[in-house]
């Protein structure tokens, strides 16, 4: 039986068990999968323990930390600075991210483009992750914050130019205004327990297209909600999570889902999120 794992800390709502040890019905592939609680001074101690697993992912607070402790850094783990996947081949440690592919393939999935003017809120791991990928689309990238997130919005900014020759716009949240094709929130606003906050108000929310929000839990965020009332396509952050959740899958051993399946385990992972955790 092979074994798989997810590390974190903490992981009290972890839903990556319930989807992974989905995935592995589908496929038909004979494995387990644990949460294996792990605060920071464990983490060198827990992978050298995960060496006889077959892979493990890996949440906050240990996703760059990890780089300096595999074998292999993939391509998509030095552009993105983070590790969320493990794929143990023959002995060595392989490291991906596959957070962006979750975003773009759970974009995909719900038929909304990844295209045009694209307005991210917030500058912490999650949009870092998605303003990269949006500039790798070719997308014009607008970041909102706080003022007092300003100063790592313009780092941001810096690396991204670095990158792509051109940077992100930094604005604060109160001055959005104007046309947006897709707007990103990579912040934690709205999400359990504090379900009755949006990062964006309706005015604001107008003239955008598409909302993708990046929290779960709820499903529908408050966010989520007020774009839906104004007629805009809004999805929350199940889909991303599921989706990236096989892409690691097929790092692992090479997985394929269809989307039908796919569209059906989100649902039933944000049934049992509602069981678990409510809302």
């Amino acid at each position: 039986m092979e074994k798989y794992a997810v590390i974190g800390y903490p992981l009290g709502h972890t839903m990556s068990p319930f989807i992974h040890n989905r995935m592995f019905k589908l496929s038909g592939i004979n494995a387990t999968y644990e949460a294996i609680l792990t605060p920071p001074e464990k983490l060198t101690d827990t992978v050298n323990m995960l060496k006889t697993y077959n892979g493990f992912n890996i949440t906050i607070p240990h996703k760059e930390a990890l780089l300096s402790l595999i074998d292999e850094p993939t391509e998509t783990a030095l552009i993105y600075g983070a590790v969320n996947t493990v794929a143990n081949k023959n002995g060595r440690l392989f490291g991906y991210s596959t957070d962006a592919d979750g975003f773009v393939a759970a974009l995909k999935l719900e038929e909304i483009p990844l295209k045009g003017k694209v307005l991210i809120l917030g500058s912490g791991g999650v949009s870092r992750t998605i303003a990269t990928e949006c500039m790798r689309h070719g997308c014009e990238v607008t970041i909102a914050v706080r003022p007092s997130g300003m100063e790592r919005a313009e780092r941001l900014s810096n690396d991204l130019k670095e990158r792509f020759i051109k940077g992100a716009t930094c604005i604060t949240l109160g001055d959005i205004c104007g046309d947006y094709d897709l707007a990103v929130n990579g912040t934690p606003v709205g999400m359990h327990p504090k379900t009755n906050e949006s990062v964006l108000n309706e005015n604001q929310l107008k003239n955008i297209k598409y909302v993708f929000d990046s929290v779960y839990n709820p499903e529908n965020t408050k966010l989520v909600e007020l774009a839906q009332s104004l007629g805009i396509k809004a999805i929350s952050g199940m889909g991303m999570l599921v989706m990236q959740a096989a892409r690691a899958q097929e790092h692992w051993y090479g997985a394929t889902f269809k989307n039908e399946d796919m569209k059906q385990l989100i649902a039933d992972a944000n049934d049992e999120m509602r069981r678990l955790f409510g809302e």
